[in-house]
């Protein structure tokens, strides 16, 4: 990963953006989110107003994206949020790394002082490794929220780190 940067998305990007997106949509296995969404309703979605859109590309490629927005509103919306997609051939190189430093910078200077997510799936190992080795911690255990395809109700972590 010698040339990846992080930009704000623009309306170019939507078809990689999808083509990232869908197939984690699909698998059903990390987003709550529906998993018959369509690429209209997945990219409305992704790019709703109060969603900060960025990509992460490399050699002219999208290998990556993600949004930060306010994780609550009003008394809560000092806290931020992210959703992450890496493209599946680009996985294991870095790209969720670099996506979730970058997010903790674009926060920052959005005004927010922490991130939390709200439901990480804990089966999602590498997720939960990565959160954690960038500082987030498991604040609860949500047991059995989670409806995995093949593994029925799941739990979910919330994970938090002040930035």
């Amino acid at each position: 990963m010698t040339d990846l940067s992080l930009r704000p998305a623009q309306s170019h990007d939507r078809d990689a953006i999808w083509s990232i997106v869908e197939p984690i949509l699909r698998a059903g296995e990390a987003y709550a989110l529906p998993r018959d969404w369509d690429r209209a309703q997945a990219l409305a979605y992704w790019f709703s107003p109060a969603h900060h859109v960025f990509v992460a590309q490399e050699a002219g490629a999208v290998l990556g994206s993600y949004y930060v927005r306010a994780n609550q509103l009003g008394p809560g919306d000092h806290v931020a949020n992210g959703t992450y997609a890496t493209h599946p051939a680009a996985r294991g190189r870095g790209i969720a790394r670099a996506m979730g430093l970058h997010s903790f910078e674009t926060a920052r200077a959005l005004g927010f002082s922490a991130m939390q997510f709200n439901l990480v799936v804990a089966t999602n190992t590498h997720a939960v490794a990565l959160w954690t080795s960038l500082g987030l911690r498991a604040v609860g255990r949500l047991p059995g929220v989670f409806r995995h395809p093949t593994l029925g109700p799941v739990d979910a972590l919330v994970m938090h780190r002040p930035l």
